[in-house]
């Protein structure tokens, strides 16, 4: 597990671009084998990866930073299909999870592990983990139940569809609010026009892009914004104090998460695209 600390808008102001990507961006989420994880102190989020080879079964252990017995002890977590599926087993069930569905694991769920099935498989697991003050019932979300919503135009390049699979309205959770934006063939810009959510940390896993596809980020505040560029499967925390958007060389998807005050999907404040600099 790595640690990330929390930040202070002015810090960035003189980052080099290596700089950035050592503070915000998780590279190497996905290590064939291994469940690899971050915990940031923005929002006390984690998020990492488990990436099973065919055939193989990996368990997610506690971490010596969470001082936890086990790591759902004190924390909800939700895991995302983000390869061709697999199957997740929580204290003896299985479920059986397809691309983009996703899995709410409730606060006391002890033994939680990933499997990917015998022969050729892309199976690969997002996990994304916020503290809970309640325990909810764990809950497999399947791509066609999220709520799905149009957003944007083709005439703007940003005609994605938005899917909700954790928030206030569906399947409840006690922080987590969590979904997938997919844009269009011929869209490729993202979360814009842009905006800031003070009371909430938003972590975004970009995913669904060739080897050879990129995705430049765009963080900091309004006036004093920073890009970074990245591949697929990279993940960005944005703090709460930071806008989030994005362009890329082709479409794609993204995986987005958030924790902090509240879970209201519509609390956000937006930042007009003539106040960017």
């Amino acid at each position: 597990m790595k640690i990330r600390h929390a930040t202070h808008p002015d810090d960035i102001a003189g980052f080099d671009t290596r700089a950035l990507r050592e503070r915000f961006v998780a590279d190497d989420l996905f290590v064939p084998g291994t469940v690899s994880t971050h915990y940031s102190h923005h929002d006390r989020m984690v998020i990492g990866g488990a990436l099973p080879r065919p055939g193989e079964t990996l368990v997610l252990p506690s971490y010596d930073p969470l001082r936890s017995e086990y790591f759902c002890q004190r924390r909800e977590l939700a895991v995302v299909a983000v390869g061709s599926g697999g199957t997740v087993t929580v204290d003896g069930e299985r479920f059986e999870l397809a691309n983009r569905d996703v899995l709410y694991v409730g606060r006391g769920s002890r033994d939680i592990t990933f499997t990917a099935p015998e022969g050729e498989s892309d199976a690969a697991f997002y996990l994304a983990s916020a503290l809970a003050h309640v325990s909810l019932p764990t809950t497999l979300v399947p791509l066609a139940e999220a709520d799905a919503s149009r957003a944007g135009s083709t005439e703007t390049a940003n005609l994605r569809t938005v899917y909700k699979h954790i928030h206030a309205g569906g399947v409840p959770s006690a922080q987590l609010v969590l979904g997938i934006t997919a844009l269009d063939p011929g869209s490729v810009w993202n979360s814009m026009p842009p905006h800031l959510h003070d009371r909430r940390t938003e972590i975004y896993l970009y995913m669904d892009l060739p080897a050879e596809a990129r995705v430049q980020h765009v963080m900091g505040e309004p006036d004093r914004t920073r890009g970074i560029t990245l591949a697929d499967r990279e993940a960005v925390i944005s703090p709460s104090w930071s806008v989030h958007f994005g362009s890329g060389t082709q479409n794609y998807a993204f995986v987005w998460v958030m924790a902090g005050e509240n879970q209201e999907f519509t609390d956000m404040d937006q930042v007009a695209v003539t106040e960017l600099s």
